[in-house]
């Protein structure tokens, strides 16, 4: 899908469609999954070569910052900001000194944002660059914001790992704290939310660092298309990618820290299994010397002939498996 966006808000593209010349009013041309024919109109009318998806999505740095004839061509991996999937995709940038050309894949909140506000002349965009200013502005706060629902999350993470109790979970029985499936089920639903977490976070920081390398390398490269107000602005955006870096780093170590918890909990609930067995097999040896001494057939046994032998065998196997779970409840180990 094509948008052409001019300092006044929309422009027609039946100029475009018509295989005519680009109206002169167009400074953004925004590219939405465009297909092979929409991509060929805009070049017609522009001059500008479209980049097609493999070559955004390549991963040099040479291939994603590069400056040629027409201008700088630029592109970085763009999370979807989808919950649901939460993956990347390619985003790219063709600046010129007349305009700007973005090539998307998906829908971005921070595109609708800054059309919405040049349709109501919030902002001002008469230049490629300033326009370009707004677009990255937009998209780091649609990653401060995702990184700020993520701290929320991984809070409510926090309280599932560290207050673990299967009991606790709404319709849950109270003897539901000790069946080990129930607390396999848990843990195993902790590990995904973890696991899913972490690869959001990579996806984030994949997406701060392509912008991170983006806006020096335009404020260097186009210095005399710039306004005085423009370079502060550009300056204002490195620190605020540098300081989402650091806040995904300070989350990444609290997702980090969950992770060696909940590998914690599966160890305690692996030693409580083994702790069971080894109570189980050291209570069965007692009764099973007894009981293999006394199965022995020998002629000479006194205890053969005694009236009551069989209840005091009966007697003495059940009194040697008590005395160590006795031994064991004392010291607390049961």
């Amino acid at each position: 899908m094509i948008s052409l966006q001019g300092p006044q808000g929309a422009v027609d593209t039946a100029c475009l469609e018509g295989q005519g010349p680009l109206d002169p009013a167009t400074v953004w041309i925004d590219l939405d999954d465009p297909s092979a024919e929409e991509a060929a109109a805009v070049e017609r009318g522009t001059g500008l070569r479209v980049p097609s998806r493999a070559a955004l999505s390549e991963v040099e740095s040479s291939s994603r910052l590069r400056r040629n004839r027409n201008g700088l061509s630029l592109s970085t991996p763009m999370v979807t900001f989808d919950r649901a999937d939460f993956s990347l995709k390619p985003l790219g940038f063709v600046l010129t000194r007349e305009h700007l050309l973005t090539v998307r894949f998906h829908d971005l909140r921070a595109f609708a944002t800054v059309k919405k506000r040049i349709a109501e002349q919030d902002d001002k965009a008469t230049t490629s660059t300033q326009v370009f200013l707004l677009l990255v502005e937009e998209l780091v706060d649609s990653l401060a914001d995702a990184l700020e629902e993520m701290s929320a999350d991984l809070d409510a993470l926090s309280t599932r790992i560290f207050d673990f109790d299967v009991s606790a979970r709404p319709g849950a029985r109270k003897d539901d704290a000790t069946a080990p499936k129930r607390r396999d089920l848990a843990l195993r639903r902790l590990l995904r939310s973890i696991g899913r977490q972490g690869k959001a976070l990579a996806k984030v920081r994949a997406s701060l660092l392509g912008l991170g390398r983006i806006v020096p390398f335009v404020k260097d490269e186009c210095g005399e298309l710039l306004h005085a107000e423009e370079k502060p602005r550009f300056d204002t955006l490195s620190r605020d990618i540098a300081s989402l870096d650091e806040f995904e780093t300070r989350l990444s170590e609290t997702l980090q820290f969950q992770l060696d918890a909940a590998l914690g909990l599966i160890n305690i609930e692996q030693n409580n299994a083994f702790r069971i067995l080894t109570v189980v097999s050291v209570v069965g040896v007692p009764p099973t010397l007894i009981a293999s001494m006394y199965g022995m057939n020998f002629k000479n046994m006194p205890e053969l002939s005694w009236t009551y032998g069989y209840p005091y065998g009966l007697a003495l196997i059940a009194i040697s498996a008590l005395i160590p779970l006795i031994f064991f409840r004392v010291k607390g180990w049961i």
